[in-house]
């Protein structure tokens, strides 16, 4: 008999409707609950975009997807599980659930292309505690693939497309934005930067979850012949922590007043709709854009699309062939 292998597909999770945007908050807070001033900030944002929560949703089916991509090339049998940081069913029940099961080894994935110790770390953090608090499986993780050939080949697909959505004389003079989440950051003595809790050894030169959005950006802009590109950040936290920079908010009107004639946003940190891209990007950034009197647009989300999810069971058969 074939052992069944576990899939566990990991995200940050999400509020599952307006009366559970509190206790979402307060996760993300470590268990403080927010200022009410903060609280109805988020209440807003989310009526602002109709009080859709799509993100677990979605990524059910991307763990479905994958699970079935991976079982049509003769992988397998694998099982899929979701395990989500912020919301149900926590990473810890994702666990619990596979040990239920009797699975013995897994694979972990979090639906994040790039690493950083603030981000991919405690999802993998998470996972080990549940292990050795309460007993297997065993895991093995995909820690980054933003530079995976499948991936990167989608994405600059995406970008191609957002390109061709702009009229004639927005494509004059585009700027394509790569951007993803900001994290809070500390400064080290010798004035470079870092992610705030970050201490990974891997990041000792420089941060590498700067270092892959810089490498996302010039791979792209490569492949397309992009003559104007950079990247910036989005969707800081509202702390007194200085976040990662520049924010797109600003780079926005300064590409305006450089007499650029388009924004293209490719949100390369993120695969799925959800308020920082349903609300960041295309209420708040749009508007900004229209203030500045720059065209706007941004890459469709990879979400649930076949050629995603063909890309991702490209990343995961790589890793258990251990070629990744």
């Amino acid at each position: 008999m074939t052992e069944t292998t576990g899939l566990l597909v990991m995200a940050y999770g999400t509020a599952s409707g307006p009366d559970d945007i509190e206790r979402y908050y307060t996760d993300i807070r470590g268990g403080r609950p927010p200022s009410p001033e903060h609280l109805e900030e988020l209440i807003d944002r989310y009526a602002a975009i109709g009080n859709v929560f799509p993100l677990t949703d979605i990524t059910t089916a991307e763990a479905d997807g994958l699970a079935a991509t991976l079982k049509g090339r003769g992988m397998g049998p694998l099982r899929p599980y979701l395990g989500m940081k912020h919301s149900p069913p926590f990473i810890s029940e994702a666990v619990a659930a596979m040990r239920a099961d009797g699975i013995e080894h897994a694979v972990g994935i979090v639906m994040a292309p790039h690493w950083s110790g603030m981000s991919i770390q405690t999802y993998t953090d998470r996972v080990t505690t549940s292990v050795i608090e309460s007993g297997g499986p065993s895991f093995s993780f995909v820690e980054q693939w933003y530079d995976h050939r499948s991936f990167l080949a989608f994405l600059t697909s995406r970008v191609a497309d957002a390109h061709a959505k702009l009229a004639e004389d927005e494509r004059a003079n585009p700027y394509t934005i790569f951007s993803a989440h900001s994290l809070p950051t500390r400064t080290l003595d010798d004035g470079s930067m870092r992610c705030k809790y970050c201490t990974a050894d891997r990041c000792a030169d420089r941060c590498t979850y700067g270092a892959q959005m810089r490498d996302t950006a010039d791979r792209i802009a490569g492949s397309l012949g992009l003559a104007a590109y950079g990247t910036a950040w989005q969707s800081a936290g509202r702390t007194a922590d200085r976040w990662w920079g520049p924010p797109i908010e600003d780079v926005i009107p300064e590409l305006a007043e450089k007499g650029h004639t388009a924004v293209v946003v490719c949100s390369a940190g993120f695969v799925t709709d959800h308020l920082e891209i349903l609300y960041d990007l295309d209420i708040e950034t749009a508007e900004i854009a229209r203030d500045a009197g720059i065209a706007f647009t941004r890459t469709e989300m990879p979400n649930a699309d076949p050629v995603f999810i063909e890309a991702l069971g490209d990343v995961v058969a790589d890793h258990l062939d251990g070629s990744r």
